[in-house]
């Protein structure tokens, strides 16, 4: 497993963007398959976005689609997932998660399928 560490969240006003992002405790990223997971408050944990570390696919769930980028900087330290035009139902914790094992259109979204999570990170989104 790999120690990760979020951050970036805060409070926003809808309409308004942020920029999360998620650090390997004494390593890179690379060959690490990456997803951005959220929580709401009695909500169940929920996928937003996944980055395949082979060959650079990303994977977004339909919410996010347009609004939402999921990237990696060029040393592959650091995940990213900048976030725009932000309103109160994106409201949440966000956790960043990896994998060694690959992910795929039908299996990227599971959290199961992640054994590596941060400790998450708060998003608040006034209206």
């Amino acid at each position: 497993q790999v120690q990760l560490v979020e951050s970036g969240g805060g409070w926003v006003q809808a309409g308004g963007s942020l920029r999360l992002s998620c650090t390997a405790s004494g390593r890179t990223l690379s060959s690490y398959n990456m997803a951005w997971f959220r929580q709401a408050p009695g909500k169940e944990r929920e996928a937003v976005a996944a980055s395949r570390w082979t060959d650079g696919a990303t994977y977004y769930v339909d919410v996010a689609q347009d609004r939402f980028v999921i990237s990696r900087d060029n040393a592959d330290t650091t995940l990213f997932l900048r976030m725009n035009n932000l309103s109160p139902d994106d409201t949440a914790v966000y956790y960043c998660a990896a994998t060694p094992r690959l992910i795929t259109r039908t299996t990227w979204h599971l959290p199961e399928r992640y054994p590596s999570w941060g400790q998450g990170t708060q998003v608040t989104v006034s209206s």
